[in-house]
C-alpha cells in the first residue's frame, strides 16, 4: 500500500522568498520541502509555540515555516528565510 502523500502549497510571499534563494540553497530546500509531502512531521522538526500548526524545519542556515491540515492532506509553505531573520 502506497503512503498518502501530502500536496504542497506556497504562500504567495514564500514563493517570492524561495525564487530570491540563491541557487544551491534553493536546491537543498526544494529537496527538503519535497520530502514534506511523504512526511510533514519528520526528524528535526520544531513546532512553533507561537502558532497551533506551525512547524519549522531546518535546512542549513535558513528554515522552512509551515503549516499542516491533516484533514485536508495539505503542507502549506508559509516563510522561507535565513535563520536570523525569519521570526521577525
Amino acid at each position: 500500500m502506497t503512503p498518502t502523500l501530502y500536496q504542497i502549497e506556497f504562500a504567495e510571499s514564500a514563493a517570492k522568498e524561495f525564487r530570491a534563494l540563491p541557487n544551491q540553497v534553493k536546491q537543498r530546500v526544494s529537496q527538503s520541502i519535497d520530502a514534506l509531502a511523504q512526511n510533514p512531521r519528520p526528524d528535526g522538526v520544531r513546532k512553533l509555540q507561537a502558532a497551533t500548526d506551525r512547524y519549522r524545519v531546518r535546512v542549513s542556515q535558513y528554515r522552512v515555516v509551515y503549516e499542516i491540515n491533516d484533514r485536508a492532506r495539505l503542507v502549506r509553505i508559509i516563510r522561507i528565510r535565513h535563520r536570523r531573520d525569519v521570526y521577525r
